[in-house]
């Protein structure tokens, strides 16, 4: 793919990237966002110490940078969630699915090594309402 036809995505409503990467891209109708975690975008500190409140700060910034490229929670078709601890599954998987309750995407979950957070999630959405 040319990636003249590619758009990069930035909002101050999500964590700024702590690298060489975009928060998200659009390109070909799909916006791909960056792995989130539960960062707060003022501070940069971490929001929530368990799970669930971890849970749901991630998805909240997934939120913000999707709206920033158009699209939102409702229009993910495809999660990847990195937990801690894979022992938090069903505690994260309460939370996620305050977001996901209808026609939840396709999601993959591993254990991952994270930076002193529990979780982090990356998203492909539809762009567009």
């Amino acid at each position: 793919m040319d990636r003249t036809h590619m758009t990069t995505v930035a909002t101050t409503s999500a964590p700024s990237p702590s690298g060489a990467y975009s928060q998200a891209i659009v390109a070909n109708g799909f916006v791909y966002v960056s792995g989130q975690g539960p960062i707060d975008p003022a501070t940069g500190a971490h929001i929530g110490s368990d799970i669930a409140a971890q849970t749901t700060a991630t998805l909240a910034n997934l939120g913000a940078v999707l709206e920033a490229a158009g699209s939102s929670l409702a229009r993910v078709v495809k999660t990847t969630v990195h937990l801690a601890d894979l022992a938090d599954f069903l505690e994260f998987d309460a939370a996620y699915n305050q977001v996901f309750d209808v026609k939840p995407p396709a999601r993959t979950t591993v254990q991952s090594g994270l930076p002193g957070i529990l979780v982090e999630i990356d998203v492909i959405a539809l762009t567009g309402d």
